[in-house]
């Protein structure tokens, strides 16, 4: 039984850390950004849109 239960805390913390990657791969780019201080800019002419 404690070989069952060390072997679920482990499944555990491995699926947590996997969520962790996840995360900050998801949102590398916004992370990137907040810490260089630098603002999002717009790839696409919003004048070119509306017409």
């Amino acid at each position: 039984m404690k070989t069952a239960r060390f072997v679920l805390k482990i499944v555990g913390a491995a699926l947590s850390l996997a969520a962790v990657v996840c995360l900050i791969i998801a949102f590398w780019d916004k992370m990137t950004s907040c810490l260089s201080g630098k603002q999002e800019q717009d790839d696409y002419d919003d004048d070119a849109l509306y017409q």
